[in-house]
């Protein structure tokens, strides 16, 4: 790629259009903000920084961001910015209903608003909870103004009885456990008091961790910053550092678009297949590729993910979690390994002004069999299979190093669910027609079908199949899964159920053959009856009335270019209309 050259500076900023000179609009504009005892040469053409906060006490992984935003703000004023912090909209993961995924495009349009509409030159995005990641990043690059990722950092591990208990992941297992009948619901709730024993985000290498992750891959935050703990100073030191480099980024009028380029999103892709990644990261940079204008596919992820080895040895995937990460060297170290064998654009240019290879060529690991050499690899293949066929036209998607090997190639009897209240009123019940070797599929969970795309995908198993031993079967659905889960789980299917696509017909008793490493998934029966099926299909699941409901139905996309709103993608840069003041 071409060299990234700084604009001459001084020059004049765009929060001069709000606070330069001596107008009545301006006096307007500064004197209202003087109420707040800040000088008047704050004014005189210093960067005005906006740090958008995604704190809230009902986002638990951000509940800290109020404390790091005070470090952000430390760094800009030393290097001669002018820091304000702007609340913004905070999907929560863990409370959000129907699911944080129908919000994430509400808050990427409130954030790029916020953003264009008001005095700023560029901005620091603090995050930390799934949704609050995706959503800013989104929101910075439809403006392109100057910005740089600051997330909140993964809590610390838990313990239960001498054993690691990686947020999220350990839920999904103890309730197959009590469900098993090998835990009581004592011990369960005795366990519940050691997931979450610190401030951040979950501890595995679940979403959250995931996306931190990616910001970092696409460089969008400064080296090293994604698997810092919430509580460990460390993190209060790169938050004040990415204050003083924002500083630096308005005067060379470095953006998003200079960073998010092509190359960057297929460090990210590989870089989520070393991680062993989220699911959910395929979604997430889906859409935010589309907001600068990139064609990024399920097809780059599939060609670009499939021969990357997972090397990094945490849960779901592996036995580690976030903190031997951070100790082992974090991701600095996994994007060496990648560039010494040859899968990473080391050319391509980070918020920090450098290569990612300046930046990473040098770092040392102190992993041990925390993040593994390329030979020894977790996975040999992992990243994302995206898998096509007549029940899938459009693809749907699996995470190979999360799945069980032997149900990798598989052929089962087909028992369906037409909803998630049709899956809850079903498992549990003994007379379920169902045994290890069928395929689960559940409906209407997609974008519109929820509606929102909800993370049910890793249904749980029915009892009188735990009760085996069994641990995993097929899985299918058009719905996501958490990061943190695990399993044989084909998901994102598309089109959804919803808007008709095969899946909407799938019948109980019909043969599905799953085929990953021929990227396969096939209802197996005649082309004619298939398509007879969809020909009578009828929309089952009634549009809402009213509010932003309504307006995610009629305008969210498929799962499969990363179900953004039709009318949000691509950069509308950070003009804004005349004064009327």
């Amino acid at each position: 790629m071409t060299a990234f050259t700084p604009k001459p500076w001084p020059r004049k900023l765009r929060s001069q259009e709000w606070y330069g000179g001596t107008s009545r609009d301006t006096i307007y504009h500064r004197g209202w903000m003087k109420n707040q005892g800040y000088p008047h040469d704050l004014f005189d053409g210093r960067p005005v920084i906006g740090i958008l906060n995604t704190w809230s006490d009902l986002t638990p992984c951000n509940g800290h961001l109020r404390e790091l935003s005070e470090k952000v703000k430390a760094g800009i004023w030393e290097a001669g910015g002018f820091p304000v912090e702007v609340p913004v909209f905070s999907a929560s993961e863990n409370t959000y209903r129907p699911t944080a995924m129908m919000y994430r495009n509400l808050a990427a349009m409130a954030v790029e608003e916020a953003i264009r509409g008001q005095p700023m030159d560029g901005c620091v995005l603090l995050v930390g909870c799934d949704k609050t990641t995706p959503s800013l990043i989104m929101g910075a690059a439809s403006v392109d103004l100057p910005a740089i990722v600051v997330t909140g950092g993964p809590m610390l591990n838990g313990y239960f009885r001498g054993e690691r208990v990686g947020s999220g992941t350990h839920l999904w297992k103890f309730s197959e456990m009590v469900k098993a009948g090998e835990m009581t619901q004592a011990e369960f709730l005795e366990a519940e008091a050691s997931m979450s024993r610190s401030t951040g985000t979950c501890n595995t290498m679940g979403t959250a961790s995931t996306m931190a992750s990616m910001a970092e891959a696409l460089g969008m935050a400064l080296s090293g910053n994604a698997a810092i703990p919430a509580v460990d100073s460390r993190r209060r030191v790169v938050a004040q550092m990415s204050g003083r480099r924002i500083v630096q980024m308005v005067k060379d009028d470095l953006k998003p678009s200079d960073i998010m380029t092509r190359q960057a999103f297929e460090n990210a892709i590989r870089t989520n297949g070393a991680i062993g990644g989220s699911t959910n990261a395929v979604i997430h940079l889906l859409a935010m590729a589309g907001r600068v204008g990139l064609d990024i596919t399920l097809d780059d992820w599939d060609s670009l993910g499939r021969d990357v080895p997972t090397i990094v040895n945490l849960m779901p995937s592996g036995k580690y979690l976030m903190e031997e990460f951070f100790y082992a060297g974090g991701l600095p170290v996994v994007m060496r390994r990648l560039g010494e064998a040859g899968l990473l654009h080391k050319d391509a240019l980070t918020v920090s002004g450098q290569t990612v290879w300046d930046e990473v060529a040098h770092v040392v690991s102190h992993g041990g069999d925390v993040i593994l050499p390329v030979e020894q690899a977790l996975a040999p293949h992992g990243g994302i299979a995206v898998l096509k066929g007549n029940l899938a036209p459009k693809g749907a998607v699996l995470k190979p190093s999360a799945a069980s090997k032997h149900l990798m190639k598989h052929r089962g009897r087909a028992v369906v669910f037409e909803d998630i209240d049709d899956y809850k009123a079903k498992i549990n019940d003994e007379a379920l027609d169902i045994d290890e070797t069928c395929v689960m599929v559940l409906k209407n969970c997609g974008p519109r079908g929820y509606p929102g795309m909800a993370e049910v995908g890793n249904m749980g198993l029915p009892p009188k199949v735990l009760k085996k031993g069994i641990t995993d079967m097929v899985r299918i659905s058009d719905a996501r899964m958490s990061g943190t889960a695990y399993g044989t789980v084909v998901l994102h299917t598309s089109p959804e159920a919803a808007v008709g696509g095969p899946l909407a017909v799938v019948r109980d008793g019909d043969m599905i053959e799953l085929d990953v490493d021929a990227r396969r998934l096939h209802l197996d029966i005649p082309e004619a009856e298939l398509q007879a099926r969809l020909a009578a299909w009828q929309p089952n699941v009634a549009p809402p009335n009213g509010g932003y409901a309504q307006m995610f139905h009629q305008h969210v996309q498929g799962a499969d270019t990363g179900a953004d709103f039709d009318f949000l993608r691509g950069c509308r840069g950070s003009a804004v209309g005349k004064d009327s003041h």
